[in-house]
This record gives structure tokens, C-alpha cells and sequence, in this order.
């Protein structure tokens, strides 16, 4: 630790205090006659350069204490200066180092503690937010970072969520009265919707801390996730409401064959042929309908939930229109594939992927035209996606049909999708998947000459 030179005006101070009182006894004893002038000025001579002496090895002394102590509060670990001509500085030194050591032990501590509580909290599988009296955002934990992204400290509650509902029953947790009291419960529950997509429907349980935690939290909001449940409701009121209106007609067919066959066609065998093969065709129906129900019921459940796995396009495609070749072959219509080079994995679920493009591609068969070609194309779509067009040359679609699409059971020809074998859920399944899968899903068509279904994934790497 280098010596600093101790600035002269407190140099001359000290020397001016420490002098002082030798010379005011020396010319007290001159003028008193006690003391001859020659002997007072010797003397005054020797003990100023004896007091300048230890003057300047005490004050260096004092600075080499101070920036000890200076460098101590700055939490670096400087070697004990020698302070020989400042005993009690010396011992004051030693006591400083002392309780510097303690206060980083006592540090230390504090942050593994610290370090321990927020792992723990990113340990819950729940947001939680912590909020302070003002309803400034104090402490989030994984969950809460993962679900709203990137929430800064001491910003208002409000600016990560815009539901009045909530904000209302945190300032009604930390109302005070007059005699500083909180006045409401120490405990709350709001439902709400966060906006998508997907829109997530939640429960945010309020809790009041009995007093301030040492970070200034006093309130925490913990939000679970009711979405699968409310969705599981809605499935299932959605299904008895489709169910019973698609199979009302089938089972009601099958029942008045069934009445028919057992009285004036007992003995018809013609008949009979003829209606058990019309039976086993309505039997067929309401079993892919019922298929295609459970499908849609088993992605809407998980749509919330993005599936992470890097798949191979070219893979599941050429798999798709292998499966669907002799389809294609019965109708005499054209399959083609057209694979982009260095075409990028997309990120998503290898099955629900086959389903999707399976949909589309039936889809583009059952309304080509005989002699034409459905044809499949791959590429990348601008920074971090993929794209799957299939493109037919059918009927086309007139344009006030294309925004309803993807509705549960809409069918631009109801007749023709029925004789088809069309439940009029392919879509919709189509649609549901890709939103779980965060991509998006475009559909261009221009009445007698096809349509374009183009599915945009993200792209992994």
C-alpha cells in the first residue's frame, strides 16, 4: 500500500495544534525572566523539528488507516498497514478488519439465503408475482418470466397485466384506513383471460403478507392455469351439442332400416342386401365421425402446451402421400412433392403434423378434378419458419365461404362432403393443431380453378 502525501494545509494544522502549547510555556517563561532568549529560541527550534517529525508519521499513519478502512467498505481484502506511531489507530485497524470478515460471512450468508428462496420460488410450477405496498413488481419467479416474458423490477402491477379486475382486488389487499390498518381480507381469488394466442384462462389467488418481507414484498399473486379444465368443459358440452345433431340422421336411417328389415322386407332379399350395405355405410360414417371427434377433443386439450421436437418436413410429407397414393390413383389424380433445398426442420409433434398435412392433401383429392394434380410444395418462409403449401385444381371456393372454413361441422357443399365421407371436422382439427403449434394457417382459392391451403410452422435452428 503506497504512502500518499498528506495535503499541506492539514500538515500545517497539526503542526500549528501540536506546537502550540510548548511555545505558549516557553514564552511564558521568557517573559517571565525565567528563561533567557538564546536557551527559549534552542528550545522552540529543537521541539519543532522533533513535533514536525512524529507529526508527519502520525498523519501518515491516520491516511494509511483511512484508506484501509476505505478500501475495506469497498469489500476487497487490503493488507493490514503498519501504523507504529498510532497505537489506538493500529488497534481500531484490527477491529475494522474484524468486522469487515463478520460482514462478509454475514453477506455471504445472506445471498446463499437469498439465492436458496428464489430457487425455490422458481421451483413452483405456478406464476408468482410479489408486488410492495405502491403495487410495484418486486419478485417473479421461472413461471411468472415464461408466461409473461421479461417483467422489470419496480414497474407497476399494471404494466404486466391489463385486467382491471385484478388491479382492483390488489389495491383493495393493500387499502389502508385512517389508523393505517389494512381494511379488506388478507385473501382474494380473481378469475381472468390473458389474451393469446392462445387465450389462457386463469385463476390469480391474492395473498397480504402478514408484514414486509426484507425485499419489500407484501402481496403476492399466484395464477393457475384453468384452461385444460374450462376447455374439458367446454369439449364436453360441445360434443353432446355435435354429436347429437351429426348422428341424429344416421342413427335415425339405421333405426328405420332396422324397423323396415324386421316387418315388410323380413323375407326380401334384395332388400336386405341393399339395406344392410346402405347400414354398413352409415355405421362407417359415425364411426369416423366419432374418431374424428376424440381427435379433436385430445389436441384442443394440449393446445395450449407447444410442442418442442425438431421434425423432418420432407419425412412427413413424403409418408402422407405414400399413405394417400392409391386414393389418388382410384380418382386419377397426380401426386407431386417439391422439396425446397436445405429445407429447415420445423418444430413441432411428428403425429399431429401427419394429421394435418393428411387432412389437406384428402381434403385436395376428394375435390379435384379427374386428370389433375394436387401438388405439395415446401420451403422456407422468411426468418425462423417453413411453409407447406397444397394446392388443387378443383371447384374452388367461392370468397364468403373461406372465413368459416375452419368451423366444427361448416361445409360449403353439405351434400357433397357427406356422399364424400367428410365429417366436416378436418379442418377444424387442421386448424387447432397448427395453433398449438404456434403457426399459422392461410387458404387462397379462386372459384374454378382450386384452392391453396399453406401452412406456416416455426423452423427449428
Amino acid at each position: 500500500m503506497a504512502d500518499q502525501p498528506v495535503p499541506l494545509r492539514r500538515y500545517l494544522v497539526a503542526n500549528a495544534v501540536a506546537l502550540a502549547p510548548s511555545f505558549a510555556a516557553l514564552a511564558v517563561l521568557h517573559w517571565s525572566g525565567n528563561l533567557a532568549g538564546r536557551p527559549a529560541l534552542i528550545a522552540m527550534a529543537a521541539i519543532a523539528a522533533v513535533t514536525i517529525f512524529l507529526v508527519q508519521r502520525y498523519l501518515g499513519s491516520l491516511a494509511r488507516f483511512a484508506r484501509f478502512v476505505g478500501e475495506l467498505s469497498d469489500e476487497r481484502e487490503p493488507v493490514m498497514p503498519r501504523l507504529s506511531f498510532a497505537p489506538a489507530t493500529e488497534e481500531l485497524a484490527t477491529a475494522a478488519a474484524t468486522l469487515s470478515t463478520g460482514w462478509r460471512r454475514q453477506r455471504a450468508s445472506i445471498d446463499n439465503l437469498a439465492a436458496s428462496a428464489q430457487a425455490i420460488v422458481d421451483g413452483l410450477p405456478d406464476p408468482l408475482i410479489a408486488v410492495d405496498r405502491q403495487r410495484r413488481i418486486v419478485r417473479t419467479n421461472l413461471a411468472a418470466r415464461a408466461l409473461l416474458g421479461p417483467v422489470g423490477a419496480e414497474r407497476d402491477l399494471s404494466t404486466a397485466f391489463r385486467q382491471p379486475q385484478l388491479l382492483a382486488a390488489i389495491d383493495g389487499l393493500l387499502e389502508t384506513g385512517a389508523d393505517g390498518n389494512y381494511t379488506g381480507p388478507d385473501q382474494t381469488a380473481v378469475e381472468l383471460v390473458l389474451s393469446g394466442p392462445p387465450e389462457l384462462d386463469m385463476i390469480a389467488h391474492l395473498r397480504r403478507l402478514p408484514r414486509a418481507a426484507a425485499d419489500g414484498s407484501l402481496a403476492l399473486v399466484v395464477l393457475h392455469d384453468t384452461t385444460a379444465l374450462r376447455r374439458a368443459e367446454r369439449m364436453r358440452a360441445d360434443f353432446v351439442a355435435n354429436a347429437s345433431h351429426e348422428l341424429k340422421t344416421p342413427i335415425a336411417g339405421l333405426a328405420g332400416f332396422i324397423e323396415t328389415l324386421r316387418g315388410p322386407a323380413r323375407d326380401d332379399v334384395s332388400a336386405r342386401e341393399r339395406f344392410l350395405g346402405i347400414m354398413a355405410e352409415q355405421a362407417d360414417r359415425m364411426r369416423r365421425l366419432v374418431d374424428d371427434l376424440l381427435m379433436l377433443s385430445r389436441i384442443e386439450q394440449h393446445e395450449h402446451a407447444r410442442p418442442d421436437a425438431a421434425i423432418d418436413l420432407a419425412s412427413v410429407l413424403k409418408g402422407v402421400l405414400d399413405l394417400l397414393q392409391l386414393k389418388a390413383s382410384s380418382r386419377k389424380v397426380a401426386l407431386e412433392l417439391s422439396l425446397a433445398p436445405a429445407l429447415p426442420r420445423a418444430i413441432g409433434d411428428y403425429d399431429e403434423l401427419t394429421i394435418v398435412f393428411q387432412n389437406l392433401v384428402d381434403n385436395a383429392l376428394k375435390y379435384a378434378k379427374p386428370a389433375t394434380t394436387v401438388r405439395v410444395a415446401a420451403r422456407p418462409a422468411g426468418e425462423g419458419r417453413v411453409a407447406v403449401a397444397v394446392s388443387d385444381e378443383g371447384d374452388g371456393i367461392p370468397a364468403n365461404h373461406l372465413p368459416r372454413l375452419t368451423e366444427r361441422f361448416y361445409r360449403v357443399d353439405a351434400a357433397r362432403s357427406r356422399q364424400l365421407g367428410g365429417t366436416g371436422l378436418g379442418l377444424a382439427i387442421v386448424k387447432h393443431v397448427v395453433n398449438r403449434h404456434r403457426g399459422r394457417l392461410d387458404i387462397q382459392s379462386t372459384p374454378g380453378k382450386g384452392s391453396t391451403f399453406t401452412v406456416t410452422l416455426p423452423a427449428a435452428g
